[in-house]
């Protein structure tokens, strides 16, 4: 017997290893080594810190070994006995001819206190370009001439990088969190880049003063969650381009339990859900491997079915390699490669999370609970709410 709605997951399945494919083939058309660029402005990159995360050091080291004539590191931390401190007055050791600023204020602008600690930061930075960079960041050394060559270039406002996930450990979960990254959203922004869209990530954003000024400078992005996304929306509004420097970062996965990560992704989908709810939904069809498997007992376990999840499997390894590949990532050591089995599970708990994501509107980030809300800025925006809540623990 024929089982008709066996067909929608597998027709799903199919469409997500065609969008896998499609992603690790854009990155042939992305994946080049900057070029050589006349103008090199002066940079002052910013660091929110927050406490002493795993590879801390690691990541604000890769800053400061810059190739890169002329450039400023300021970090701001909140709290005069933050463990960060330390970290960066090791650096100050490690890298005497690096121009290493530090600013301790525990000054409170709004409830995005990344933001709040930019503000408190932006007084000490020094140079027209400015370069806002989360703590997690690891930079190939080529990283601010891509982005000096991004920023010269003719109506553009603001300059964004794309990310892989580096692990902090060799735990399940920092395996997981670190494929999802690498292998799910880096291919998904390169085909929305390749379709047209422009948006802007958080973990490495560059624009100019006058920019910065144009848009209502940080204070304008202070009271939301999603900084980034409200960031790129309102440089696109003065009439200006968001472009992707020809680089790639690393962002650290310092999540060593499961629910540690799943916590972490959660936070992350119920943002998405809040800003671009159509977007999210279309998101599932990210995960082949679980609609190939769905398929598998509504078919009644077919032949067809279990083909479907071999195939499925064989496709986003296929499409996850050639990325690798593409991207020279595991050469440069800013990523990982995803083991091939990991990729079932890595799909079966994306789909939990976006399951999980639509039951509460509560997030957890760096140690204050929030909750999404929405509000208007020429359309939805995500704002937060902080309340007197305490995360839960693993």
């Amino acid at each position: 017997m024929f089982h008709w709605f066996a067909l929608l997951p597998a027709a799903l399945a199919a469409a997500g290893v065609c969008q896998a494919a499609m992603g690790a083939f854009a990155a042939h058309r992305f994946a080049r080594a900057p070029s050589p660029s006349g103008h090199c402005p002066p940079i002052t990159v910013l660091k929110p810190l927050y406490g002493d995360e795993p590879l801390l050091e690691d990541a604000l080291a890769s800053f400061c070994a810059q190739d890169y004539p002329c450039f400023q590191l300021v970090c701001g931390v909140q709290r005069a006995n933050d463990p960060a401190i330390a970290v960066v007055e090791r650096l100050r050791t490690r890298f005497p001819d690096c121009d290493i600023t530090l600013v301790v204020d525990p000054t409170l602008h709004g409830e995005n206190r990344k933001i709040g600690n930019l503000i408190n930061m932006l007084p000490q930075a020094r140079h027209d370009v400015l370069v806002i960079s989360d703590s997690d960041v690891h930079a190939a050394p080529d990283a601010l001439a891509a982005i000096a060559e991004a920023i010269d270039q003719p109506g553009t406002g603001l300059v964004t990088m794309l990310y892989a996930g580096l692990p902090a450990n060799r735990s399940l979960a920092a395996r997981l969190g670190a494929t999802a990254i690498t292998h799910s959203f880096l291919p998904g922004a390169l085909l929305s880049r390749t379709l047209g869209r422009q948006d802007c990530f958080g973990a490495v954003m560059a624009l100019r003063r006058e920019t910065l000024a144009a848009i209502g400078g940080l204070q304008a992005l202070v009271h939301h969650l999603a900084d980034d996304n409200i960031l790129g929306r309102l440089v696109r509004d003065q009439g200006l381009a968001v472009r992707l420097a020809p680089t790639i970062c690393a962002t650290t996965v310092p999540e060593a339990t499961l629910p540690a990560l799943f916590r972490h992704e959660l936070r992350w989908a119920r943002t998405i859900l809040a800003l671009v709810p159509a977007g999210f939904a279309a998101s599932a069809i990210q995960y082949p491997v679980f609609w190939a498997a769905l398929a598998v007992p509504l078919s009644g376990a077919a032949w067809w079915s279990l083909l479907g999840v071999a195939l499925a499997w064989a496709g986003r390894a296929g499409a996850a390699r050639i990325l690798d590949m593409r991207l020279g990532l595991a050469e440069s050591g800013l990523a990982t490669s995803a083991p091939i089995w990991l990729l079932p599970l890595r799909d079966m708990l994306s789909v939990a999370v976006m399951l999980a994501s639509t039951a509460s509107d509560r997030v957890e980030w760096r140690g204050e609970v929030l909750h999404t809300a929405l509000d208007r800025l020429d359309g939805k925006t995500v704002s937060v709410v902080t309340t007197g809540d305490r995360p839960e623990t693993a």
